[in-house]
C-alpha cells in the first residue's frame, strides 16, 4: 500500500492492451497526418475543424496514457530497463506530433473567422480559448520542416541531458557513518534534529556534488544553449520572454511580484540572523542549519496517521476535497518512501485519459512530510476540477499550477498549529512553514537570478561546473544577504534542481513565489466567505486551463499587476516571523 498502484493505466509493459495501445497511437498518428489532405472534407469547416479536434482528443487520451505510464515507471526507479526502452520507442512520436502542431495552426491560420465557426457550433465554442492561442501560437511557430527536425533533436538533445541529470542525482550515493546513502537521504539528513548529523551531512551533500558536477554541467549547458537557440528562431527576445509566453502571464505581472519579494528580504534577513543566535552562530546562519528544526516535536508519524491527519482538516475546508483525498488514500495513488533509484522530491501528475492522478513523495513522517503530500494532494484536486472540462482543455500554466497545492498546504500549516500541545511544538510548526516561505520566496528569487544568468553565460561559452557553481553562489548572495554566512553556502544547488533541466519549460522557480502568494490570497477569500467560497474556487481552477492568468485571478476580484496583492501574502508571512521571534525571545 507504500507503493502506487498503475494498473488502472496498464498492468505492465509486456500487456496486450499496452502494445495494441502502442501500435494505434501511431496509427492514429499517421491517418492524422494523411487527413490535412483530405481537400473534399475541408467544404464544410465546422465539420472539418470538429473532426480535427476529435481524432486529436483520441490521440491525447491514448498518448498521455502511454507516455504516463512510462514516465511514472521511470521515477518510482531511474533504472527500469524496460521503461526506458519504451521511451525510446514512443519518443518516435514527437517528431510526428510537432509535425500535426504545425499543420493544425497552418489550417487555422488560414480560416478567416473563427469567431463565426464558434457560433456555428457549440462543441467549437468549448475550445474558443484553446483555438485562438493557438492562432496567437504562429507568431512563434517555425516552418513544418523545422518544427519537425527540431523535436527529433531535442529527443538526442535536452531530453537525453534531462535524463542524465535524472540519472546522475538519483544513483549518487555516499557512506555515511557506517550506512551506504543516496543524494536524497543525504539531503533529507538536513532536518535532523542532532547538529553534528546535519553539518557532516552538508559537508558529505557536497562531496557528492563534485563528483557528479562536472557531467552535470554539460547537461546543463546542453540545455541552455538548446532553449537560447531555438528561441531566436521563435522569435522570443529571451527565454524570460519565452517562459512568460507559455505561462499566459504578462511581464508586469512578475515585475510587480519579484518587486514584492526584493522589498521583504529584510524580514527574512532578520528570521535568519534570529535563527542563526538561537544556534550559536555569530555571522549569520549557515546553510547546514537552514533546515535545522526549532522548537520540539517528538512526534513522528506513520502513513496511516499522516492520511488521518489530512482527511480531518480537508474536511474542514470542503467535502470535495475530503472526498478526493480519500479516493487517493484508498485507490492507492501514491507513492510514499524513499528508496534508491527513486527520484528525489514529490510531485503530482494528472492524468486525463483515466482522469486519475498519481503522488511521488519521500516521506519520512515529520510534519513537514506531511504538508508535503497535503501539497500534492493540492495538485490533484486541481485535477479533478480540470477532468470536468473538454478533453483538449487540460494544459494550466506553471504560475496557477501551484495554487490549488499551496492552499492545501496553507490548511494543513494552519492546522498543525491549531493543533499543537505546546509551546515548543508551536515553535517547531510555525518554524518549518518559515523555512518553506523562506524557500519559496528567498531561495526562489536566487534560482531564478541563478537562472537567468546561466543563460546569458551559455551564450559566450560552455560554462563549466565551476562556472555553474560561481554564479549559484553569487545569486544565494544577492538573494539572502546577511541572513547567511557566507562561508558555509551551497554552490551545488544546481545540480539537484531537476527544474533547471527541461529544454521546454524555464524559469520554473517564479511560479512557485507566484503559488503561495496567490494561495494566500485566495484563502483570504475563504476566510471571509466560508464554504460559500468553494464553488468558486472550483471555478477559478476550471478556468486555469481556458483563460490568461490575470483573468483568473480577476474571477475573486484580484489585480495581479498591483505590488499591493502580493505585498499583502507577504505580510502575513512577516507577521509569521515576529510570532516566531517573540516565541522565541520569551
Amino acid at each position: 500500500m507504500y507503493r502506487w498502484d498503475l494498473s488502472p493505466l496498464y498492468p505492465d509493459f509486456k500487456d496486450a492492451s499496452y502494445q495494441e495501445d502502442c501500435k494505434k497511437v501511431f496509427e492514429l498518428t499517421e491517418a492524422y497526418v494523411s487527413y490535412f489532405d483530405y481537400e473534399e472534407a475541408k467544404k464544410n469547416q465546422v465539420e472539418y475543424l470538429e473532426s480535427l479536434l476529435k481524432k486529436l482528443e483520441e490521440i491525447r487520451a491514448l498518448s498521455s496514457k502511454i507516455f504516463g505510464f512510462i514516465n511514472l515507471n521511470l521515477s518510482a526507479d531511474t533504472q527500469n530497463s524496460e521503461a526506458k526502452q519504451e521511451l525510446v520507442k514512443m519518443q518516435a512520436l514527437s517528431a510526428k506530433f510537432a509535425l500535426i502542431d504545425n499543420k493544425f495552426k497552418t489550417h487555422l491560420q488560414n480560416l478567416d473567422d473563427l469567431e463565426d465557426l464558434f457560433e456555428k457550433s457549440a462543441y467549437l465554442k468549448e475550445y474558443q480559448f484553446l483555438l485562438e492561442e493557438t492562432k496567437e501560437d504562429l507568431e512563434h511557430t517555425m516552418s513544418a520542416e523545422l518544427e519537425v527536425l527540431t523535436s527529433e533533436l531535442t529527443q538526442n538533445g535536452s531530453t537525453l541531458w534531462s535524463q542524465l541529470q535524472r540519472h546522475m542525482t538519483s544513483m549518487a550515493e555516499t557512506e555515511f557513518r557506517g550506512k551506504k546513502l543516496s543524494l536524497t537521504e543525504i539531503r533529507n539528513l538536513a532536518y535532523s534534529n542532532d547538529p553534528e548529523v546535519r553539518k557532516e551531512a552538508y559537508y558529505q551533500e557536497l562531496e557528492i556534488y563534485k563528483n557528479i558536477e562536472d557531467a552535470v554541467s554539460f547537461a546543463l549547458a546542453g540545455i541552455k544553449g538548446e532553449v537560447n537557440t531555438l528561441g531566436k528562431y521563435r522569435k522570443f527576445d529571451s527565454p524570460l520572454s519565452e517562459a512568460l509566453f507559455i505561462s499566459r502571464m504578462k511581464k508586469e505581472t512578475l515585475t510587480a511580484l519579484l518587486e514584492a519579494m526584493k522589498e521583504s528580504f529584510p524580514i527574512f534577513r532578520k528570521y535568519l540572523r534570529h535563527k542563526a543566535k538561537l544556534l550559536g552562530h555569530e555571522n549569520g546562519l549557515p546553510w547546514y542549519d537552514l533546515f535545522a528544526p526549532m522548537g520540539k516535536s517528538e512526534k513522528k508519524y506513520t502513513v496511516e496517521e499522516a492520511q488521518e491527519f489530512i482527511l480531518k482538516h480537508f474536511g474542514s475546508f470542503s467535502s470535495e476535497l475530503k472526498e478526493l483525498a480519500a479516493k487517493a488514500f484508498e485507490n492507492n495513488w501514491i507513492d510514499y518512501l524513499p528508496r534508491k533509484g527513486k527520484v528525489g522530491g514529490a510531485f503530482c501528475s494528472n492524468n486525463r485519459a483515466i482522469k486519475e492522478s498519481r503522488i511521488l513523495t519521500n516521506f519520512g513522517g515529520e510534519i513537514g512530510d506531511i504538508i508535503t503530500l497535503a501539497h500534492e494532494l493540492g495538485h490533484a484536486y486541481h485535477g479533478e476540477q480540470i477532468f470536468n472540462e473538454a478533453l483538449l482543455n487540460s494544459r494550466y500554466t506553471m504560475p496557477v499550477a501551484e495554487t490549488a497545492s499551496n492552499l492545501c498546504e496553507t490548511i494543513a500549516k494552519k492546522a498543525a498549529y491549531r493543533e499543537a500541545e505546546s509551546k515548543e511544538e508551536k515553535i517547531h510548526i510555525l518554524e518549518t512553514e518559515l523555512q518553506d516561505s523562506t524557500q519559496v520566496i528567498v531561495d526562489i528569487y536566487s534560482r531564478y537570478l541563478f537562472e537567468h544568468s546561466a543563460f546569458e553565460a551559455r551564450k559566450k561559452s560552455v560554462p563549466s561546473a565551476k562556472d555553474f557553481n560561481k554564479l549559484m553562489l553569487e545569486a544565494q548572495k544577492e538573494a539572502y544577504g546577511d541572513g547567511l554566512d557566507f562561508e558555509y553556502l551551497n554552490s551545488g544547488m544546481w545540480i539537484n534542481k531537476s527544474h533547471y533541466y527541461s529544454g521546454r519549460l524555464s524559469f520554473y522557480n517564479f511560479p512557485y513565489a507566484f503559488g503561495l502568494l496567490f494561495a494566500k490570497g485566495i484563502y483570504a477569500k475563504y476566510l471571509e466567505e466560508g464554504e460559500a467560497f468553494v464553488p468558486k474556487l472550483n471555478a477559478l481552477l476550471r478556468a486555469t486551463v481556458k483563460m490568461k492568468v490575470e483573468d483568473v485571478a480577476k474571477l475573486v476580484d484580484i489585480d495581479l499587476s498591483d505590488p499591493t496583492f502580493w505585498k499583502a501574502g507577504l505580510e502575513t508571512i512577516a507577521a509569521d516571523i515576529e510570532e516566531f521571534i517573540r516565541l522565541t525571545s520569551e
